[in-house]
C-alpha cells in the first residue's frame, strides 16, 4: 500500500514519511499568497483558490486568514461562504455541498492522532473524511471532528464540537 493509499485508508501512518512535508511546504506557499491579498484583488484570489484546492465550485468567497493542511483534498461546491480563520485540517478529502456557510473559526478536522502515547511519540496518525450537504450553515468557532457527515439543510450551532453524523434539517447545538 503506498503513503497516499494509506492516507486515505483510515489507517495509521507517520507523518515523518519521505515527501509528506515537501507537500505541505506547496500547500503554505499557497496559503501565504492568498492570505497576503489585498480584498480587491478578487480575480487573485479566485485563481489561487483554483490552484489550491481539488475543486472549486462557482462564487466561493473565503475571508483570509485561511489555513489548511493541504488543500488538494477539499472540494467545494456552488455559491459557498467561509469568514475569516476557516481552518481545514485536510489531510484527506473534505466535501463541502453547495451554498454552504461557515462564521468565523471554523475548523474541519479529517485527521486524528492514537489514544495510545507510544504511537503519537511516533507522529502517528489517521484521517477519516468529512462530508458537508447542500445548504448547511456552520456557526462560529464550531468544529467539525474526523469522518462526520453533516446533511443537507442543517445548521450546526456557534460553539459545537461536532462529534456524531447529523442527518438533514436539523438544528444541531452542543
Amino acid at each position: 500500500m503506498t503513503l497516499e493509499e494509506r492516507i486515505r485508508s483510515g489507517k495509521l501512518y507517520f507523518c515523518t514519511a519521505p515527501g509528506f512535508a515537501e507537500e505541505q511546504e506547496r500547500c503554505l506557499e499557497l496559503l501565504y499568497d492568498y492570505n497576503a491579498t489585498r480584498p480587491g484583488e478578487k480575480a487573485k484570489r479566485r485563481e489561487i483558490l483554483s490552484r489550491f484546492f481539488g475543486s472549486v465550485g462557482e462564487n466561493l468567497y473565503i475571508e483570509p486568514p485561511l489555513h489548511a493542511s493541504f488543500g488538494k483534498n477539499t472540494h467545494w461546491g456552488d455559491n459557498c461562504y467561509a469568514n475569516f480563520n476557516l481552518t481545514l485540517v485536510d489531510d484527506t478529502d473534505i466535501f463541502v455541498g453547495d451554498s454552504v456557510m461557515f462564521g468565523p473559526n471554523v475548523t474541519l478536522a479529517t485527521a486524528g492522532h492514537p489514544v495510545d502515547p507510544e504511537l503519537r511519540r511516533k507522529v502517528a496518525q489517521f484521517n477519516l473524511p468529512i462530508r458537508i450537504g447542500n445548504n448547511v450553515w456552520i456557526g462560529a468557532n464550531a468544529v467539525v471532528l474526523p469522518g462526520i457527515t453533516i446533511g443537507d439543510n442543517s445548521v450546526i450551532g456557534a460553539g459545537s464540537v461536532v462529534t456524531r453524523d447529523v442527518p438533514p434539517d436539523v438544528v444541531a447545538v452542543g
